[in-house]
Formats: structure tokens, C-alpha cells, sequence
């Protein structure tokens, strides 16, 4: 058993206040569950602040390349949103038979 781990930095575009980092965050989160109704999607970071926001995935599979394919899609899907701009990606792997 894998369990994959992605963490991105985004910094977001014309925003200015938390009211309108949520209208820009909450849509982006959705997509990710709607279209990969399998993994764990939340903002994890960044908070209080209104340009810029951390938002963390989780997957758990059987194969590690099952869990890098799914993050590595996530990734891509969250990328192509003209009204962000993707800072930094960090992938992790985690096997269950490491302690």
C-alpha cells in the first residue's frame, strides 16, 4: 500500500481580500474532487493571507506509479488555471512498509 502526498504553493492573481481568495480556491478544490473522486483535497496553508494559498492532496493506492500518475494529474489540472500561478510542487511517497 502507497500513499502519495502533493503540496502547492500558489499565489493567486487579481485577489484582494480572503472573501475573494475563497471565491478563487473553494471552485479549485471542487474541480480536483469532482474529477478525481478518490483522493483527499484540501488549502492546508496560507490562511490568512489573500494572494497566496497552499493546497495539499493525498491518494492511497496499491502501486506507487498509480499514486505518482494520479498527483502528477492533479498537479497538471490545478496548473492550467489562468488565475493562479503555481509557486512550487512537492510529491512525496509514502510505502506502508517503511516505518
Amino acid at each position: 500500500m502507497y500513499v502519495g502526498a502533493l503540496t502547492l504553493d500558489i499565489l493567486l492573481g487579481d485577489v484582494h481580500s480572503l472573501k475573494q481568495k475563497r471565491s478563487v480556491v473553494r471552485p479549485i478544490v471542487a474541480e480536483v474532487q469532482r474529477r478525481f473522486p478518490g483522493v483527499a483535497v484540501a488549502e492546508t496553508g496560507h490562511l490568512d493571507l489573500h494572494r497566496r494559498t497552499e493546497i495539499g492532496i493525498a491518494v492511497v493506492s496499491a502501486t506507487a506509479a498509480n499514486c505518482g500518475a494520479v498527483l502528477d494529474d492533479c498537479e497538471r489540472l490545478i496548473a492550467f488555471h489562468p488565475e493562479i500561478e503555481l509557486l512550487s510542487a512537492r510529491h512525496r511517497l509514502y510505502n506502508e512498509d517503511e516505518d
